[in-house]
């Protein structure tokens, strides 16, 4: 299995390689995005997912890690300090180490629901702050700087940013999993699973969680860092909750109990934003939508759903799933345009620009959605994302009992199959 895994990250990897330079400005900027959110989700699940430390401020670290590298790029700039572009995120990680280091001292003082509302006071702190402290932060308007030559890379275009960004996110997201395989990546398990063990077994717990809060807090530095230099500015935002709350989001809908699950969901999510934010102003619902119905359909997340199908790859029954799959997929098309349609129908309708549209003519125009005209007061019109609703649903259910058979079936096959075995054994001692 393991041989198959890494088959597949070096053709992902080649993939990475290969294509940007086929794709448009704006793809090579979205997968920009998309690989500093994957390496900020993978550092913040070193401290959830692995500590057990759920934190609401991890924008703190983000945005340090990048207000480090927009002053070091000013002073290269300027011609104060020579340092390599390409080594900037080595600054960035460093000060969001000692932050991090000081931070979680306070911090893993307490732990649940405590230590996640210190981890927010902390970032909110920085957030409040950050708008009044014009020397360090730029006030509102921020700092910004710009990216200089180095090792021969001119760094003007988006492409070679995006080389840069991808070389330190595979360099920091295998570190990140060596991390796991060692001693203290084991202990940091222990840790998240029963504290007060690792206390009677003489560990100090508390020094632990610091150098995990610290360690998890330096890669998501790099990550604000890698941001930094795309953008080649930074403004106090970068503190926000949304910032904290987006890498949440990103590491439950993923799945944080996996160590790729986050990096997959901040791959997906981000990507989903690029697309979908192009074409409707209503993104922000469909992203929470998708998070609601993870959480309650799969809570391991989309990591955790593949892990399940790798795990039972050799036990299931693949021809007899094959129609309940298809059938779910349908169904779950079928739900997802209604309910589309009637989030676009009612953006449109209530939109400002259409109520100023019916006062200036006193006419209920009809709009467009899924590339066909509908009348507002049409009966079809809403009668139609009923059609589509109601029968989805129903085929929906169908299949999902289909499936959850088919799968108790198999575990019910594979406890048989221990049961006979055991009892072949006892068996053959008397």
């Amino acid at each position: 299995m393991m041989r198959y895994a890494l088959i597949a990250i070096l053709a992902l990897l080649a993939l990475l390689i290969i294509a940007p330079p086929l794709l448009g400005t704006g793809w090579q900027y979205a997968l920009i995005n998309a690989l500093i959110a994957a390496l900020f989700a993978a550092a913040f699940n070193l401290l959830v997912g692995q500590g057990g430390m759920l934190s609401f401020g991890h924008a703190a670290y983000f945005g340090v890690g990048a207000f480090t590298v927009i002053h070091l790029m000013q002073s290269v700039e300027y011609g104060d300090i020579p340092f390599p572009t390409v080594l900037l995120p080595l600054a960035g990680a460093a000060v969001s180490l000692l932050c991090g280091a000081l931070a979680g001292f306070f911090a893993t003082m307490r732990s649940g629901v405590y230590f996640a509302l210190v981890t927010l006071a902390l970032a909110e702190l920085l957030h409040s702050l950050a708008p009044h402290w014009d020397e360090m932060f730029g006030g509102e308007a921020g700092l910004s700087s710009m990216r200089m030559p180095s090792l021969g890379f001119t760094f003007g275009s988006t492409l070679e940013v995006y080389y840069l960004t991808l070389a330190w996110v595979v360099i920091c997201i295998g570190l990140l999993y060596a991390y796991t395989r060692t001693p203290f990546g084991r202990l940091t398990l222990a840790l998240r699973d029963n504290e007060q063990r690792i206390r009677f077994m003489g560990f100090n717990a508390h020094g632990t969680k610091i150098v995990v809060f610290a360690i998890s807090a330096m890669f998501s530095g790099v990550a604000g860092s890698l941001m930094a230099i795309s953008n080649e500015t930074a403004n106090y935002s970068v503190f926000s909750t949304q910032v904290s709350a987006l890498v949440v989001l990103h590491t439950f809908v993923g799945g944080s109990t996996i160590f790729f699950g986050p990096i997959v969901g901040a791959c997906v999510l981000s990507l989903f934003t690029f697309v979908v934010s192009g074409v409707t102003h209503s993104w922000m619902l469909y992203q929470g939508i998708i998070f609601v119905l993870v959480m309650l359909f799969a809570p391991k997340g989309i990591g955790g759903v593949i892990q399940a199908h790798i795990e039972q790859r050799h036990a299931l029954p693949w021809k007899r799933l094959a129609a309940p799959y298809a059938l779910a997929t349908l169904a779950g098309l079928m739900v997802a345009c209604a309910t589309v349609f009637v989030v676009q129908s009612l953006e449109i309708v209530l939109s400002r620009e259409y109520a100023a549209a019916v006062a200036r003519t006193g006419e209920y125009a009809p709009y467009t959605v899924f590339a066909r005209e509908w009348q507002v007061f049409h009966p079809f019109t809403w009668l139609f994302p009923v059609l589509l609703l109601v029968p989805g649903l129903y085929l929906l259910q169908r299949a999902f009992a289909r499936i959850k058979a088919l799968w108790d079936k198999d575990d019910d096959d594979d406890n048989g199959d221990i049961a006979a075995a055991t009892q072949e054994l006892m068996e053959g001692g008397r």
